[in-house]
């Protein structure tokens, strides 16, 4: 079968690997019918080192069962699914908590921890395939695969950063990142009661669409007269919430300067920065608060669906570019050059 595996910085390739097939008897095999790049893709392309190469990629997508192993009892073949980025039982004391990207039961939980297996491919073994995967009531065709394909990441990842923001009817939020996860943190803020929501970002056709999802307002400046403007929007206050999807220590640095006092700061991108000194004195004087981490999607699947299926919210609409496998490594050069947004994956 086909698959993309990156190489190193900037070298990402389509090529012919070994069929996925059933190991356990938990696991799945799925047919992939949809899948994506994310953004967090990206962050090897800029600086993997070829010695830890090639990896197989992609951690978002739908497609058909095609064979489950012999305990598998919530799906079976001929089923759409879609699958979180993160594998879990889903019935583990921590998965019950509604934290299922720290599954007790299994080792690697991210889909780039389990050995030659990725979701931008043709097919995918799929471990813990009970707790993981989710049906799907419509068929590969339908116009609603977008926003479905949301479910395995995006939509999820900024709706947990409000969800773990405390986001609710009446907060104030400054939203920093016009990336999907960005602007579909707008949307869930939205959903949630949101009276004002800022969108910190540069990239116009990006902010036009987040005030679409629900934006009040835009700033496009950064640094010290982005957090002035945001500042001046909110009466001098900063706002209540802080999505940070972007993860550099820019972006972080920016939720510090726009977070009001007795805030949250609700952090989703992931963290390119280490040992850095980061909730200790600069956030114990304010009684400002950090929240957030990976999003444990699978919590919010079975919530958010049915708003797409009834037409609610349309987050699909973050993809602006549609390509099979073979546009795949094109498609990395396009999103990592602003040309794309999120870039879909059919076969």
């Amino acid at each position: 079968m086909r698959a993309i595996l990156m190489y190193g910085a900037g070298d990402v390739r389509i090529e012919n690997v070994p069929d996925s097939r059933i190991k356990n008897s938990t696991d799945a095999l799925v047919r992939i019918t949809a899948s994506c790049i994310c953004g967090s893709d990206l962050h090897p392309y800029h600086s993997m080192d070829p010695a830890s190469g090639p990896a197989r990629m992609g951690h978002e997508f739908i497609g058909i069962v095609e064979e489950v192993g012999a305990d598998v009892v919530t799906v079976k073949k001929g089923d759409l699914v879609v699958s979180p980025f993160a594998v879990s039982d889903n019935t583990c004391a921590i998965c019950e908590a509604n934290l299922q990207t720290s599954c007790l039961h299994h080792e690697a939980n991210f889909w780039d921890g389990i050995p030659d297996e990725g979701g931008q491919a043709e097919a995918v073994r799929v471990p813990l395939a009970d707790g993981t995967l989710v049906k799907l009531p419509v068929a590969a065709d339908s116009a609603l695969i977008p926003s479905l394909l949301t479910l395995s990441d995006v939509l999820g990842t900024g709706y947990h950063a409000a969800i773990a923001g405390g986001v609710g009817a009446g907060t104030s939020v400054t939203v920093i990142g016009d990336g999907a996860v960005g602007l579909l943190g707008v949307l869930s803020a939205k959903r949630l009661g949101a009276e004002q929501i800022i969108l910190m970002g540069r990239h116009q056709a990006r902010t036009d669409l987040g005030r679409e999802f629900g934006a009040t307002d835009v700033v496009s400046t950064r640094g010290a007269e982005g957090i002035a403007k945001v500042r001046e929007l909110t009466g001098g206050h900063g706002t209540h919430v802080v999505l940070e999807a972007v993860g550099y220590m820019s972006a972080y640095e920016q939720a510090l300067g726009v977070v009001r006092r007795g805030g949250v700061i609700s952090r989703v991108g992931v963290p390119q920065y280490e040992d850095a000194p980061i909730g200790m004195g600069s956030l114990f004087r304010h009684n400002i608060r950090l929240a957030g981490g990976p999003a444990p999607v699978r919590a919010y699947i079975d919530e958010l669906m049915p708003d797409i299926l009834d037409g609610k919210i349309n987050p699909g609409r973050v993809f602006d570019a549609t390509t099979d496998l073979d546009g795949v490594p094109t498609g990395y050069q396009e999103m990592d050059d602003r040309r794309s947004l999120k870039v879909l994956v059919t076969p």
